[in-house]
């Protein structure tokens, strides 16, 4: 299967709302994934198959010289395949492209399969978010990666 990471449109939308349903237990709107479509500020890509099925997403907010990565997301039958290495890899090209300082995220703490992706990448744990998540409850690790 070749994947192409493209920016997300809004003809993504339909699917994107679904793999939220399957990645996440509070799931973001629609209206919440399209405040997020590529513009100044926001980053989104999307992975998709040689038919142009949306596999997963990365978003990401910048704010000055700083990102903040809003969601990953790939789907659970298409995991281990690479595809969240293709996302974050892009992302931080278009990071890097856009000379940030750096780019952070909060992942659940045992969430290993996203950290061990996260570390890959160079992100550091910088820091810990009490019961940040809910559905379970669960503290997050803050973690980023540095350019300057």
């Amino acid at each position: 299967m070749t994947v192409r990471i493209v920016d997300t449109t809004a003809g993504h939308l339909d699917r994107l709302e679904e793999l939220e349903r399957l990645c996440f237990s509070l799931p973001w709107t629609r209206e919440m994934l399209q405040s997020q479509l590529p513009d100044e500020q926001h980053v989104f890509l999307t992975a998709e198959d040689d038919n142009g099925a949306a596999l997963g997403y990365v978003g990401m907010m910048t704010v000055l010289d700083e990102g903040y990565i809003s969601n990953v997301a790939v789907d659970p039958s298409c995991r281990r395949q690479g595809i969240g290495d293709a996302l974050i890899r892009e992302l931080l090209r278009r990071c890097e492209e856009r000379a940030l300082s750096f780019v952070s995220l909060e992942v659940r703490e045992h969430n290993e399969p996203a950290i061990a992706l996260y570390r890959k990448h160079g992100f550091l744990p910088v820091g810990l978010r009490k019961n940040y998540y809910e559905a379970p409850r669960e503290n997050a690790i803050i973690m980023t990666k540095y350019w300057k």
